[in-house]
């Protein structure tokens, strides 16, 4: 593959825009390439959701194995998703959200991406955020 962190970036955004009937086919496409995705839905108020969304990034990334029971591993997504809360909260600051949270890995490279409709009256407003880390690849 030629640029990883681009395509594993291009990955992620592909599942956090899409519909859940679209994430199925996705993955699998993915899973086909060699990657590893999992996407989880979010919402609340972004300040105070900040703890459960990184909690639901690492349990998705868990349990679809894109990464293993590894502080190393679980660092770099939790790093990944500030990454992308950060760039979402200038928009979203004090606002309830509702949104999707796209994860992918090839080989070493991670890409969290953090897709968010913010609710403001009957207008609301779209926000992404992206974030990317580097991990060993651990072999058992």
């Amino acid at each position: 593959m030629e640029n990883q962190s681009t395509n594993v970036a291009k990955a992620s955004i592909r599942l956090a825009i899409s519909t859940r009937d679209e994430e199925k086919s996705i993955i699998e496409d993915l899973h086909k390439k060699g990657f590893k995705a999992a996407a989880v839905n979010v919402g609340g108020d972004l300040i105070n959701s900040i703890p459960k969304i990184i909690e639901r990034a690492l349990v998705a990334s868990k349990k679809t194995g894109i990464i293993k029971d590894y502080h190393v591993h679980e660092g770099a997504v939790a790093g990944a998703v500030m990454e992308a809360i950060t760039q979402v909260n200038p928009k979203a600051m004090g606002l309830n959200f509702g949104g999707k949270i796209g994860i992918a890995r090839y080989e070493e490279h991670i890409s969290v991406c953090l897709f968010i409709s913010i609710g403001l009256l009957h207008l609301n407003d779209l926000a992404i955020g992206l974030g990317h880390r580097s991990i060993p690849v651990i072999k058992e």
